[in-house]
């Protein structure tokens, strides 16, 4: 029995990627229904039947992006035996991710969040879980620095310098996107790592 509809005339993979590039360098409030028609190939009304709404498909985009772009940073975190060298190797990874030459020079998830419109409140809160669950990554690894004795420092200290670092993360992005190089980034990454062992005393 024949399928009954009009078969996909598109790669659903192939349209996503091209949505994240352009989420990607305009931003979700800078980023129209058209615009993402005109750059997926598809009519907007395939853009609601294949993935949704606007939002919806930012969500699977931002998604895409967390288990590719955002990948090397987060395995960083598991792949080293000292908090101070997981840590280390999560910024180097991170500034490596964010000058990539195939690539906008930022972190999608820091710069394309909206600006403030009423209506996309939804989103700015979606985009604000994925930077707190950023940040808890790098407290839980953090703790088991301590829970492990290679991070002499009270269980209590460890939430300000998960945030310090979570901060530089998004500070490195800042400056990728105002035109910071990696060897530039590295300089920050190096004075940021520098303190370590005063932050951690």
């Amino acid at each position: 029995m024949a399928t009954r509809g009009r078969p996909r005339t598109f790669d659903p993979d192939t349209a996503l990627q091209q949505a994240t590039r352009l989420f990607w360098e305009r931003g979700y409030e800078g980023t129209s229904l058209s615009d993402l028609a005109e750059a997926m190939g598809i009519a907007s009304a395939s853009i609601y039947h294949a993935f949704g709404s606007k939002a919806d498909l930012f969500r699977q985009v931002m998604e895409r992006y967390g288990t590719t772009y955002g990948g090397p940073p987060k395995r960083a975190l598991g792949e080293h035996p000292t908090a101070r060298e997981a840590v280390h190797a999560m910024l180097r990874a991170t500034a490596d991710q964010i000058t990539r030459p195939d690539a906008p020079h930022y972190c999608m998830l820091i710069l394309a969040a909206p600006t403030g419109a009423v209506e996309n409140h939804a989103v700015r809160e979606f985009l604000a879980d994925i930077r707190r669950s950023q940040f808890t990554a790098i407290k839980e690894r953090l703790a088991q620095g301590v829970a492990d004795g290679d991070l002499a420092m009270p269980r209590d200290s460890v939430d300000g310098l998960a945030r310090y670092y979570a901060t530089v993360v998004q500070g490195l992005s800042v400056q990728a996107r105002d035109g910071a190089t990696r060897d530039q980034l590295e300089g920050v990454i190096t004075s940021a790592m520098t303190p370590w062992d005063v932050l951690t005393g």
